[in-house]
């Protein structure tokens, strides 16, 4: 919503040589903003085999459990009740995480923090994947 600013920023910045030029300046920068956050964006799926998250994996035989935190539970899960041995994927602006819990007795991390804006369908996806190999 904010990105919607550029276009009166640049309206301004080019008002001095042309209104209109400013205006298209504008949309096309902001059409600019929008492909790259769509272009940035990190992927999180889940697969019949694994869970990946941004350039991280782990098969589904290592998966524990999935619980969706939103609100102020989603903000005590990223603070204070964070674990510092946790592997984490936070991006900023995107309200919900899901807790991860890893069953790898090898593995030190306990559990992957995951930012989404679809957590319940997030952890839906990943039980009924996980139920479907076993």
């Amino acid at each position: 919503m904010a990105t919607l600013l550029v276009i009166p920023a640049s309206a301004l910045t080019f008002a001095p040589l042309s209104w209109v030029l400013g205006f298209v300046v504008g949309v096309f920068l902001y059409a600019g903003c929008v492909g790259l956050y769509a272009i940035a964006g990190v992927p999180v799926e889940v697969t019949d085999t694994e869970l990946r998250a941004g350039r991280a994996r782990i098969e589904l035989d290592f998966v524990g459990g999935a619980t969706a935190f939103t609100g102020a539970d989603a903000t005590s899960q990223r603070g204070p009740e964070l674990d510092a041995r946790a592997w984490l994927l936070l991006r900023g602006g995107v309200p919900g995480v899901v807790r991860v819990d890893i069953a790898d007795p090898k593995d030190p991390t306990p559990y992957w923090l995951i930012s989404t804006r679809n957590p319940d369908r997030l952890v839906s996806e990943l039980i009924g994947a996980v139920a479907s190999r076993a």
